[in-house]
């Protein structure tokens, strides 16, 4: 296929009854595939070799087919082969991170969401230029290393699932820790309780918490067991750690689900309102799920420290529902929230207004 393609011209040509809902087999696919069966669609799943026996396991969440690769980077030769089946691929995190921002940017497949969002999230000086530009609560950002006086968080870019974050307190343990090799951010360490907040933006829906255009809802919201920082308590403390070779870590292993004071839900809806309001100026609007990665601290101050414009594994423990969802609707899961905005976009007839 060409380089130079229109997703609203590929969108014209598909059979909108045979709709074919696809994504990569990891993260949050599960329940990509789960919800989308749930509303009636047939699903693609996009995987390596030897990578499907796994879904045997779990037959209603197991695609109707694979397109199976040697490596994820092939996915763009398929092309023609996906658009032929009609085909919308939902993105998330180990998605995004497996095939590169500039080879799923420019893959010529229709893709739920706002696909120009993704090089705002995966910049994290871009990503808090909209989110400071919202009016959201930061925490301090530290441009030179020398700066450093209290604890930081120095992050690397992209969607890693905290692999290789590190805490420093001087700048003597940022140059011990850190990979010049890549691209970072150096953030103030937020003493607090982590709570990260899943999102759902319509555009074509205006029932329920209203914004300028469409509507917002909170789906759900989750807490992250990170290795090994949430266990090195139980060892001592982290000098002694350091000076044994031991060092804290983030990597993601799973997520817990948390309901929050309900006195914090005003102030939950308005940050979400404001990031929906502020992306709809900055490239046309954040579409579909999205979370906001934030700490509250003893004053009952939210700090978002990131966000993700996209599905997060975090809503992985809501297949059934969570506390929020229940009440929008019983059951509902992000997955199948975003086959329910495809089906609602093909109803009215406006599914370019949701898919690039």
């Amino acid at each position: 296929m060409s380089n130079s393609f229109s997703i609203p011209e590929i969108l014209r040509g598909y059979n909108k009854k045979s709709i074919t809902i696809a994504t990569v087999c990891s993260h949050s696919s599960l329940q990509i595939f789960h919800g989308a069966r749930k509303e009636g669609f047939k699903t693609l799943g996009i995987a390596l070799k030897g990578r499907t026996r796994i879904y045997d396991a779990f037959p209603l969440a197991k695609p109707d087919d694979f397109l199976v690769l040697n490596d994820y980077k092939e996915l763009r030769g398929h092309a023609e082969e996906l658009i032929e089946k009609n085909v919308i691929i939902i993105p998330h995190g180990s998605m995004v991170e497996y095939l590169g921002i500039k080879e799923f940017e420019s893959l010529p497949v229709p893709t739920f969401g706002n696909r120009r969002i993704l090089k705002w999230e995966s910049d994290r000086a871009m990503e808090r230029v909209w989110l400071e530009g919202a009016g959201i609560s930061m925490p301090k950002l530290f441009e030179s290393p020398d700066d450093i006086d209290v604890p930081v968080l120095v992050k690397y870019d992209g969607a890693r699932g905290g692999r290789g974050f590190f805490i420093a307190r001087t700048p003597e343990e940022f140059w011990k820790g850190i990979d010049r090799s890549q691209k970072y951010t150096i953030q103030e360490y937020i003493i607090g309780t982590r709570y990260y907040l899943h999102y759902f933006y319509s555009p074509l829906i205006e029932d329920g918490y209203r914004l300028s255009r469409g509507s917002l809802q909170l789906l759900s919201i989750d807490r992250r067991d990170e290795t090994n920082i949430d266990e090195m308590y139980k060892l001592g403390s982290q000098e002694h750690l350091k000076a044994q070779g031991i060092y804290p870590t983030f990597v993601v292993t799973g997520n817990v689900p948390v309901v929050i004071r309900e006195s914090l839900m005003p102030e939950v809806m308005e940050m979400g309102e404001k990031v929906v309001e502020r992306s709809l100026k900055l490239m046309g609007g954040m579409i579909g799920s999205f979370c906001l990665e934030s700490v509250v601290t003893d004053r009952l101050e939210f700090k978002v420290f990131e966000m993700s414009a996209r599905i997060v594994a975090g809503t992985n423990p809501f297949i059934s529902g969570s506390p929020y969802s229940e009440f929008i609707m019983p059951g509902l899961s992000t997955g199948q929230r975003i086959a329910m905005e495809i089906k609602e976009g093909i109803k009215q007839d406006r599914l370019e207004e949701i898919i690039s």
